[in-house]
């Protein structure tokens, strides 16, 4: 018998009905009162991951306070990485938050662990995730990711190479002549941005879950089939079509045809 469940790392988003042809031409502008407050964020989120090391050191146990607030930072740059250049999935401007905001079409939240693996803290943050890091590379923006972690992958997005910044200009380009948004585009965008955030959720400490291998396209996050070992266990984590509703503002906001 096979379980179905979410990876604890939950990203959706929804597309904006109608697109403004030319916003994207000043975006950059826009976001940089975002950056600045982000700056000092990921300072705080890189202290606090240090604390919260050692206390899953010692104590198998992430610290609450500390993984609401890391899971809040990244929260609020995925919601300015989806308004500005790493999706231009939305028209509406950022909230000024760490809490999720429902009518806000980006969401993330990350399942709370009750315990985590004292063994694993020492080396799923650098050893176990070099696969990830190399590939999120190419989404992001080559070698500057793996060399600075999860960390602060949002940065790299907006101003790198990676395949996700090609990507994001070319559909730039087809909204200012279209005014239309191609759906596969956007679909194969935030596949590559979810894959990142898992990568990021698991290299900040956040769980012990292994990030699959798996580029889950679209605005929803997919519901993940673990079939079960030979002792009833569940195995690793296979594929399925199938969307969790997670964030009322998915649910309330259909994609557009595109």
């Amino acid at each position: 018998m096979t379980t179905s469940v979410a990876y604890p790392v939950h990203v959706n988003a929804a597309r904006d009905a109608k697109s403004s042809r030319w916003l994207w031409l000043v975006k950059w502008i826009l976001v940089i009162p975002h950056y600045l407050v982000l700056l000092f964020l990921w300072i705080g989120f890189m202290v606090s991951s240090v604390v919260a090391f050692f206390a899953i050191l010692f104590t198998g146990r992430y610290p609450r306070a500390i993984f609401n607030y890391n899971v809040g930072v990244l929260r609020w740059s995925w919601r300015v990485t989806y308004y500005a250049y790493g999706a231009l999935g939305t028209d509406q401007y950022p909230p000024f938050t760490l809490a999720e905001v429902e009518d806000y079409p980006a969401h993330l939240s990350v399942d709370y662990p009750e315990h985590l693996s004292r063994g694993l803290v020492l080396v799923k943050w650098w050893l176990l995730a070099i696969p990830h890091y190399i590939i999120v590379g190419v989404f992001v923006g080559g070698g500057a990711w793996a060399a600075n972690r999860s960390d602060n992958w949002q940065w790299n997005v907006a101003g790198s190479g990676g395949l996700v910044g090609i990507l994001v200009i070319i559909a730039a380009v087809i909204l200012a002549f279209t005014g239309v948004y191609p759906r596969p585009l956007y679909d194969l965008i935030l596949g590559m941005n979810r894959w990142a955030l898992r990568v990021a959720g698991y290299a900040a400490l956040m769980t012990d879950a292994y990030p699959p291998f798996r580029l889950d396209q679209g605005g929803s996050d997919p519901v993940l089939t673990v079939p079960p070992l030979s002792g009833g266990a569940p195995g690793p984590v296979d594929t399925t079509t199938q969307a969790t509703p997670t964030g009322p503002a998915v649910a309330a906001s259909p994609e557009p045809e595109g």
